[in-house]
Parts: structure tokens; sequence; C-alpha cells
């Protein structure tokens, strides 16, 4: 299918289960579909890699995805989706604590940072952002700090982003979704006992993405953090 110019968006962490994902649900939908993650994506119309990259500081960073994406100029995305991230576990008495929480601050804020620093030049007016926080970080999480701590600032950063005078385009509405554990290959292969039967799949989110995308009745507010809950195979989702 070609790829339709009217519908445009940018993956944030495309070479990820969740990236990879949403770039094969919105291609098969026709839209243009951009990506960039630490090395490229071939399966998007404009992989972008950071592996050049991938050590330089995060202002770096953007001005390479901003200087790659004016190839694309004058025309914007319709939605910039941010799925990049990661996860560690311990506690503040761990030897690696505080490495982990200087990992889990660039793979989860570092990302979100990116995504919408790039927004403000690339997305346009009335565009949707998403960013990717976590249902376990609405409450305390003292056997994985580094981790909640990371993704508490990125519902912080949809909070701020949401409000008059963030410094995105006009009429951008933004939100957070917040899963707790998604159905992946390596998921799967990491935790094979586990109760898959509460795990969100990964279309589940592609197909909900895509009515915010394109303005369902039903899409929340704009700062909404969205948790996806996920019972006996089934997923609803809850507004924070």
């Amino acid at each position: 299918m070609n790829p339709d110019n009217s519908r445009r968006l940018l993956i944030i962490g495309g070479r990820g289960a969740l990236g990879s994902a949403l770039i094969d649900h919105f291609k098969s939908e026709g839209y243009f579909v951009a990506s960039v993650d630490r090395g490229q994506n071939s399966k998007s119309h404009f992989p972008i890699s950071l592996e050049e990259v991938a050590s330089a500081t995060l202002e770096q960073q953007v001005h390479l995805v901003n200087e790659k994406l004016e190839k694309l100029a004058p025309l914007k995305f319709h939605g910039i989706l941010c799925v990049a991230g990661g996860w560690a576990g311990g506690n503040v008495k761990d030897s690696n604590f505080l490495a982990n929480v200087d990992l889990m601050w660039k793979q989860n804020m570092h990302s979100s940072l990116l995504a919408a620093c790039i927004a403000t030049n690339h997305l346009a007016e009335g565009g949707v952002l998403v960013l990717t926080g976590a249902y376990l970080a609405l409450t305390p999480t003292p056997g994985m700090i580094a981790y909640g701590l990371a993704k508490a600032g990125v519902h912080h950063l949809v909070k701020s982003l949401a409000s008059e005078e963030s410094g995105l385009p006009e009429g951008t509405k933004i939100f957070g979704i917040l899963p707790i554990t998604l159905d992946t290959p390596n998921n799967r292969k990491c935790m094979p006992g586990a109760d898959t039967g509460t795990w969100t799949p990964l279309n589940f989110i592609a197909s909900l993405l895509q009515t915010w995308i394109e303005n369902d009745p039903a899409t929340p507010l704009s700062g909404s953090l969205v948790s996806l809950l996920t019972h006996d195979g089934n997923t609803t989702t809850q507004i924070n």
C-alpha cells in the first residue's frame, strides 16, 4: 500500500517490540511512518538512526533528528508517538542503584524529552503527542525506584506539556499511556510461567492510538494519563 502523505506519523523507539508493531499497524492503514531509534528500522518509510550519536548529549541527538527531518519539510507529522523506554529493578541499597537511575533517566526521560523537542518543530497544529509512562509509577515503587522515578517524570512532563505556554504547536493534544506489562516475545521468553492474560496486546495499543490521532469522539482530554488494564485477556482504559 502506498503511504498517504496527508496522514504522517513519527515513532520514537521504532525498533522496539511496541514501536515495530506500531509501524506495521499504521503502514497497513496507509500512513506515512517515520521512525527514530538507536538503529534503523527499515520497515518504516523514513528511518533515522541515532547510532552515530548514541554517546552524544541529548541536545546533539535532538539536533541530528531535526536535521534529518528537514528533508521532509514543509510536511509535518499528525502524530509523534514515543514508545522508547526500559526497565530496571532494585532499591536504594543496591550497589548499582545510581547507575540504574542514570540508565532509566536516559532510556525513559531522554526519549520523552527528545519527542517533545522534535514536536516543537515537526508536529502539525492540532497534532497528537504520546509519551509512555507506567501504571506502577502512580504509586511508590520501592523495589524498582530508578524505574518509578523516571516514569513519574514522564507523567509530570505530560501534564506540563498539556498546560498553556508549554511551547508545543497550537492545539496539540498530549497523552501518556500507562501500561503494566506488554505482551511481547521477549516478555514471554523471560517470564514463561506468568499469567499472560494480564498482559496488554500490542495491537490494542496501536488501535487505541489510531483513534486518538483520528480524533475519535471518545478521545480523552489533553494531558490525560491513560492506564492500560488487562484482565483475562481483555484490556480497558482508565483515565488518571
